[in-house]
């Protein structure tokens, strides 16, 4: 009888799939038996009396025995052994295996995977570690396999692929360590940007190459758009095309048109590809007849027919009839039916060419509202949530309210930017839940901050606003502004629902410090310091859903200041220390000195704007009128007005416009001041200086003519770096914009980069200064100086050298001087000037330009670079300008 041996060997891994050696060793057979027949002897089976573990370094043998299924007192056989190798290898755990029976006491040698140290990361640059590692499976402390590490080649393959850099490549190596440890190291060749090289698009005729490319979101690679995203491979872009491509056929009438292939071919050197579209436009068709038949008892169906959009002989359309589905959709929304369903049947007639559509407004129940409910809210009291719904628990479903309390809850700054109230079916058909699931953000704000501004520069500011203290919807702030030419501190609170009615009260405490300046030789000066201490209360009242009417009560007090060394002499008659014309300008003097304002106003305000911090749609307008004059020194009437509205255009585009414009009167015989006139500029006038419109006074400095014997005679000194520049404000001003918001990429909205073009249209004027006054009584010369005394009447100025050199200025007062003064000669040391009156204009100005709004990390980043188009002689331009750290 043979005897048979089995010893069961482990192989190498190929493919991290083991093989396994057999090797049969069989002893000589004894000579034949004599007898007639064979017979057949069966194989040994052994019991299985122990199973041992070899090879184990960090798990223990119990644990490695509890991963097979082998167990002592089992029979061995070839299959249990089989069946245990693919367990141990199923764990991951081992890098090879193998199983040995020694006449029933079992051997199990494995040698363990390594453990993994770290992941190295090596050569990417376009893409960041933080993150490839996420994306992959491997990482630090677990146990290394040979399939992990192909999968996770796979993914950082792709993870080029959507940047569009298919030719990467990654080797992975792993270092050895002690202790049974690797480190894994991903060897990354990022290779350059596979850019779109060509598009060609096969099968169409109605429309060119170039009409369906600009459909297209790909576009292919130019000089042009060297910054655009989109010139890269994106297979999920390439899909997004093929939709847009049937859109716009189907737009366009081209009902049966399709996209019969869409092949993207990479070049040879895996640096572009090549993108081919073979379509089949189909016939045009017209629409035929178009109907609305409804099943709701509050709709007609004839009359619902008259008012769709598109009539029988109009080329088709189909997104015209997406869009009229979505309008009866909201009609019947807006009458309760919130459930209303339209269906579009559609009838083709191939041979008239021809697509009739019906509009089947299908039956449903009055929907009512059974609840409103508001999730997420930890802070927030429910009551300031549920204050902006527009619908509450029994009214009648409203489609539009539903959207209006979307877009109130969304101005409040409070929640997520997404925020839409949901809609659930309520216990009965008839009945709806609303939803307000919201997701609260911060709504505190601390800030300490230092930045630069082109119009103040150096700036440090700090404060402290809560825009939801104790989650009751009230506003609380507290800040503090410093700069080189302006100071400022203010306390404010506000709370748009005064004990739970629908009544907003704000109030305000301030302390202002104002230089005001203008330059010379590039250098700022300042002219004259005002501060202002005062405070503001409001109270408003809601007129309808999207009106408002606000009243105020302002009480400010002011003082007015010059430097008295600089801008102070007893030069007039009679002998008087006090403001000097001649120094200082006549409209300086007149605003010198302390006064108190009392202004009652009243603002009447629509807004149906769907969001108050980034809008998108709708329109703004106010009115505001003050009266100054209610007690105090000051007595005007001041009216404002603005507007604006903003539109959708689509592809993400907002087109904006806006206008404002405003009047100042003095009562009682008071001329306005110049604290209290009109300024206009930058920031908010683009493309000219701050107060750099409107009326203004230049002081031209005048030199000896050396081309001249005379001493009278000179040359004025027209360089405005050299000319003192002093804005005198104005009556009356307007100011008008339209802008352009451009749509970027995701990653530009995530960090807050919003870029836009602008036209800005604006002027200010309205000052009783006129250039008569500058021309109404010349003197030997030709030169004079429109300044006025004490008593108002005008001064006239002749400068004569005298043979020591000094400069004798002769102030010539005019014939009805009450002083009856003719020439009275004072000497001085004033330098010979002219002024100049200019810029006191209703005429247009006119800017254009781009800009770049970031809510920058520290704060808001304004940039601004403008043309300016049109403009007034003494207008002063600016093309750039920008704000960093306070507020625009």
């Amino acid at each position: 009888m043979a005897r048979l041996a089995l010893t069961l060997m482990c192989g190498t891994v190929l493919g991290g799939i083991p093989t396994i050696a057999l090797a049969q060793q069989a002893q000589p057979a004894p000579a034949a038996s004599p007898t007639p027949a064979e017979t057949t002897v069966a194989p040994q089976v052994d019991t299985i009396r122990s199973i041992s573990v070899a090879g184990a370094e960090r798990l223990e043998p119990n644990t490695i025995v509890s991963y097979i299924r082998l167990r002592v007192g089992q029979p061995y056989t070839q299959a249990a052994a089989d069946q245990a190798l693919k367990d141990l290898y199923a764990t991951e755990l081992f890098s090879s295996a193998s199983i040995v029976n020694n006449g029933g006491d079992v051997v199990v040698t494995v040698a363990e995977n390594p453990v993994i140290n770290r992941i190295v990361l090596e050569g990417n640059k376009r893409i960041k570690s933080d993150k490839i590692l996420p994306e992959i499976k491997l990482s630090a402390r677990q146990i290394f396999t040979r399939s992990k590490v192909r999968a996770d080649v796979a993914r950082i393959i792709e993870l080029y692929k959507r940047q569009g850099r298919f030719a990467a490549t990654v080797e992975p190596k792993m270092v050895q360590l002690s202790q049974n440890r690797v480190d894994v190291v991903f060897e990354i060749n990022e290779g350059p940007k596979s850019k779109v090289r060509a598009i060609n698009i096969l099968g169409n005729e109605a429309f060119s190459d170039g009409e369906l490319r600009s459909e297209m979101v790909t576009k292919t690679a130019a000089p042009t758009r060297f910054f655009s995203s989109n010139t890269s491979y994106d297979p999920d872009r390439l899909a997004f095309d093929q939709q847009k491509l049937r859109q716009f056929y189907l737009t366009n009438g081209y009902a049966d048109f399709r996209v019969i292939s869409a092949v993207a071919e990479l070049t040879p050197d895996k640096r572009d590809f090549i993108i081919t579209y073979v379509v089949e436009e189909g016939e045009r068709y017209k629409f035929g007849d178009v109907s609305v038949q409804s099943e709701l008892r509050d709709f007609s169906s004839d009359a619902l027919t008259k008012n769709v959009p598109m009539k029988e002989g109009d080329w088709y359309d189909a997104k015209l009839v997406q869009d009229t589905v979505e309008q009866l959709t909201e009609l019947a929304g807006t009458f309760g039916y919130a459930f209303a369903q339209v269906e579009d049947v559609y009838r083709r007639n191939k041979d008239e060419r021809t697509m009739g559509v019906s509009f089947v407004l299908k039956e449903a129940p009055r929907v009512y509202v059974e609840r409103v409910d508001v999730n997420g809210n930890t802070l927030t009291q429910d009551k300031v949530i549920r204050r902006e719904f527009r619908l509450v628990e029994g009214d009648a479903f409203n489609s539009l309210q539903v959207k209006r309390t979307t877009n109130r809850i969304k101005s409040l700054g409070y929640f997520q930017e997404s925020f839409e109230v949901a809609q659930k079916d309520g216990t009965t058909p008839d009945r709806i839940i609303l939803e307000a699931n919201v997701e609260e953000q911060p709504t505190g704000q601390l800030q300490l901050s230092a930045g630069f501004s082109s119009i103040e520069s150096f700036i440090l500011a700090a404060s402290i606003q809560q825009r939801n203290f104790r989650g009751r919807g009230q506003t609380v702030g507290l800040g503090v502004n410093y700069s080189r030419y302006s100071k400022s501190a203010n306390i404010s609170f506000s709370d748009p629902y005064v004990f739970d009615r629908n009544i907003s009260f704000g109030a305000d405490i301030y302390r202002r410090d104002l230089n005001s300046f203008n330059y010379l030789n590039n250098d700022r000066n300042t002219t004259f310091e005002q501060t202002t201490t005062g405070g503001q209360l409001r109270l408003g009242v809601p007129l309808t859903e999207y009106m408002s009417l606000v009243g105020s009560y302002t009480l400010n007090f002011d003082n007015v200041s010059l430097d008295e060394n600089q801008f102070f002499s007893d030069r007039l008659d009679p002998p008087n220390f006090t403001c000097d014309p001649l120094l200082a300008g006549r409209y300086l003097c007149d605003a010198l000195g302390k006064r108190t304002s009392s202004i009652v106003g009243a603002t009447i305000a629509y807004d149906s704007l769907d969001s108050r911090l980034r809008p998108t749609r709708g329109r703004s307008a106010s009115l505001t009128g003050e009266f100054a004059g209610l007690g105090g020194s000051v007595k005007y009437a001041r009216l404002r007005a603005r507007a604006a509205q903003y539109f959708p255009v689509g592809a993400g585009f907002i087109f904006s416009l806006s206008a404002e414009g405003g009047a100042i009167k003095g009562l009682g015989g008071d001329e306005v001041r110049l604290t209290d006139r009109f300024f206009l500029g930058e920031p908010q006038f683009r493309g000219f200086d701050i107060r750099g419109v409107g009326p203004r006074v230049l002081r031209r400095p005048l030199i000896d003519d050396p081309d001249s014997t005379d001493p009278a005679d000179f040359i004025t000194v027209t360089d405005r770096n050299r000319v003192s520049d002093d804005a005198l404000g104005g009556n009356y001003y307007y100011l008008g914009r339209a802008e352009l918001e451009i749509p970027l990429g995701s990653g530009a909205r995530e960090m807050g980069l919003r870029p836009s073009v602008f036209v800005d249209v604006g002027a200010l004027w309205g000052n009783k200064f006129s250039q008569a006054d500058a021309e109404n009584s010349p003197f030997p010369g030709g030169i004079n100086f429109p300044q006025r005394d004490a008593n108002g009447n005008p001064l006239y100025t002749q400068i004569v050298s005298n043979p020591d050199g000094t400069t004798t200025t002769t102030i010539v007062t005019s014939p009805t001087s009450p002083s009856g003064a003719s020439n009275t000669p004072l000497q001085n040391n004033i330098p010979p000037f002219q002024e100049v009156y200019l810029g006191d204009s209703p005429s247009p100005r006119v800017s254009v330009g781009v800009g770049v709004n970031w809510n920058s990390p520290f704060g808001p980043f304004r940039i601004d670079f403008a043309q300016v188009l049109l403009k007034q002689p003494g207008d002063d331009t600016k093309r750039f300008t920008f704000n960093v750290g306070t507020q625009f």
